[in-house]
């Protein structure tokens, strides 16, 4: 099928049609792509556009290019994606084709702290319920999430039992989560988190702290997400204006 008369950059538009059919089923983990003839021929490309494409999906290590031998569809982590794109860790972990489970830890209205004052635009004083969860693909633990949401919002508690917290949030308060700011911090060992996350001392973690608005740009969650590193692929495009 080619590949053309889309203002997007070629390149973009293959990586996008490789990562389509991955999605799809259309190419499986460890299957060989066809050569760069082939394939170039196939999308209607250059071999240099071609190229490019697969450079850039190898640094997203979705796939793996073998000198004298081929390319090849990596295997997938839980978690590949554009950090750009804002998803729940519900919808990450189902898009991979893995299983979303959650253990629920804890749940309960508390004191706001000054942190979460500030992120909230909260008053001294109001409340936030803070919801402590594991998220797992497959039974594996690989996400630990700990959300705070102003009380007012949300004065019932927190009563599901897994499903992902934007549409919780919507279904309960009917509020939308539109967009967010998140803050990326590369994480060591830590006692309490690495542990829930069946991590040893050596493995890495992925802080994601992110303060998420609704449709009239008011905060309504701040989340902590701790993601296992050996789990977890994000990535970001960058343009030069």
């Amino acid at each position: 099928m080619s590949i053309k008369g889309n203002v997007r950059s070629l390149f973009l538009l293959v990586m996008d049609k490789i990562k389509s059919d991955i999605e799809t089923g259309l190419l499986r983990p460890g299957e060989r792509l066809p050569s760069e003839a082939e394939l170039s021929k196939q999308l209607g490309v250059s071999r240099a556009t071609l190229r490019e494409a697969l450079r850039l999906l190898e640094e997203e290590k979705i796939v793996i290019r073998r000198h004298g031998v081929g390319t090849f569809i990596n295997s997938k982590p839980v978690f590949s994606g554009g950090i750009g794109e804002l998803f729940s860790v519900t919808d990450a972990i189902e898009r991979q084709g893995y299983t979303a489970g959650t253990l629920i830890l804890k749940t309960s209205f508390g004191e706001s702290a000054e942190e979460e004052r500030k992120r909230l635009a909260l008053n001294p004083g109001e409340g936030v319920l803070i919801v402590e969860r594991i998220r797992t693909a497959d039974g594996e633990p690989v996400v630990y999430c700990v959300d705070r949401i102003p009380a007012h919002l949300v004065p019932g508690g927190y009563a599901a039992s897994g499903e992902s917290i934007f549409k919780w949030l919507e279904s309960v308060t009917g509020v939308r989560i539109a967009y967010a700011v998140a803050d990326i911090e590369p994480m060591g060992y830590n006692e309490k988190v690495s542990n829930l996350l069946h991590c040893d001392k050596s493995a890495p973690m992925l802080l994601l702290k992110q303060i998420h608005y609704d449709e009239s740009e008011k905060p309504v969650l701040y989340s902590h997400n701790y993601f296992r590193a050996d789990k977890i692929h994000f990535h970001v495009v960058r343009r030069r204006l």
